[in-house]
């Protein structure tokens, strides 16, 4: 089930496409993106061993974030893919990955059965149907490869709070185009693909969230961010 996120958005910013967006706030990503969402559900996960995976696929990887966590773990070459150009300009910055191209992640053009570990982070919420990416997930890992994915929480956008940013230019707010997918959906795409969930966690807005942004205050206690942990059973 996909639901369009415009009809729980209480802001009303002006919506722009996944492109343009993080092409304007490429430059500041990393200024309003913070550990808390991402990086810390990373840090709690048990069943991954990092340093073991010895081919990374990042999909949408973004600025780098990821895939430089990843590498201070031990991880071993890493190919990201991501849709903005202005992104990728950011992570190839970093000198960590063995390669990075333009592309989108139901179709990354990367080579099948080719990797331990294939990551997502802060990006299904763009995704009109999340099935293509676990299929596309599913093709790129060997048999008992993992796809760790960490995302918006569709709680927090059925709150009315959108993936957003202000542009560069005039400081004004803009929503990038987002979709709600509950779990069962991420659920139903995963277990048709071939995968078994292995972990779970989701983070709330909690004390260290609210020293980061004070103003979440009126949020403490709510999920903001989830990530799951799949393992490919079976090579397609």
């Amino acid at each position: 089930m996909t639901l369009e996120f415009s009809r729980y958005d209480t802001r009303k910013y002006p919506t722009v496409s996944v492109t343009e967006g993080y092409g304007d706030w490429s430059g500041h990503y990393e200024e309003t993106v913070h550990d808390e969402m991402d990086i810390a559900l990373l840090d709690r996960l048990a069943t991954v061993r990092w340093e073991q995976a010895r081919a990374v696929a990042d999909l949408a990887c973004g600025t780098g974030r990821i895939g430089a966590w990843l590498r201070t773990h031990g991880a071993g070459d890493i190919d990201g893919v991501d849709l903005t150009p202005e992104m990728l300009d950011r992570a190839r910055e970093r000198h960590i990955y063995r390669s990075l191209e333009i592309a989108d992640v139901a179709d990354t053009g990367l080579d099948t059965a080719s990797y331990d570990l294939v990551t997502q982070s802060l990006a299904d919420e763009h995704l009109v149907s999340v099935e293509p990416l676990y299929k596309e997930t599913a093709r790129l890992l060997r048999a008992g490869g993992y796809f760790v994915i960490v995302g918006y929480h569709p709680h927090f956008l059925l709150t009315g709070v959108p993936t957003h940013f202000h542009r560069s230019s005039d400081n004004e707010p803009l929503t990038i185009r987002s979709y709600v997918h509950l779990f069962a959906d991420h659920v139903s795409a995963a277990i048709a693909a071939g995968f078994t969930l292995v972990e779970m966690h989701e983070r709330v807005v909690d004390e260290a969230w609210i020293r980061v942004k004070p103003k979440w205050e009126k949020y403490r206690d709510r999920p903001v961010s989830f990530a799951m942990v799949w393992r490919r059973e079976d090579a397609q």
